[in-house]
């Protein structure tokens, strides 16, 4: 979920981690058993004046399936189904009112199940996940094609 963000203006940063469960500190390891609680989410670090909550909104809908609740494509598991994350009253708004226009638009057959929740301790993913497409450019590429995720997207929302 990173590079669809990267480098775009008035994005400030993003890093990969964890949130939502009840562990402190958790390491990969430990969060793709699927036991911790946590999903595996990026923090984004953004201007809004430059690039405002519903662009972000935007962006994130075309990446996933947002019908799926037993993960994304091929990563299976708790940890790695959808969610937004707010910050305060008018994200929470903005992002329950594009999860009503998505649901709306009947664009998808079977119910929509990314989940709406209050932000909570966010937990940096180790180094080598920072960065992963850039830094492990063919290994991204592979894990994108063979996931079924791009052929989703050209599907569904292109």
């Amino acid at each position: 979920m990173v590079k669809p963000f990267d480098e775009l203006p008035g994005i400030h940063g993003i890093v990969s981690g964890y949130t939502g469960g009840e562990l402190e500190n958790p390491s990969y390891e430990q969060i793709k058993t699927g036991k911790t609680g946590h999903r595996e989410a990026v923090q984004i670090t953004f201007d809004p004046e430059v690039f405002p909550y519903q662009k972000l909104l935007d962006l994130y809908w075309p990446q996933i399936d947002p019908t799926d609740d037993g993960g994304q494509f091929i990563d299976r598991g708790s940890q790695y189904t959808t969610a937004i994350f707010y910050h305060n009253e008018k994200q929470k708004e903005l992002a329950e009112q594009s999860l009503m226009k998505l649901e709306d638009s009947g664009k998808f057959k079977k119910p929509i199940v990314t989940e709406i929740l209050p932000a909570s301790v966010f937990y940096e993913a180790e180094e080598y996940h920072q960065d992963f497409y850039k830094k492990n450019p063919k290994a991204y590429k592979e894990e994108r094609e063979t996931s079924g995720r791009d052929t989703f997207i050209q599907q569904n929302w292109k």
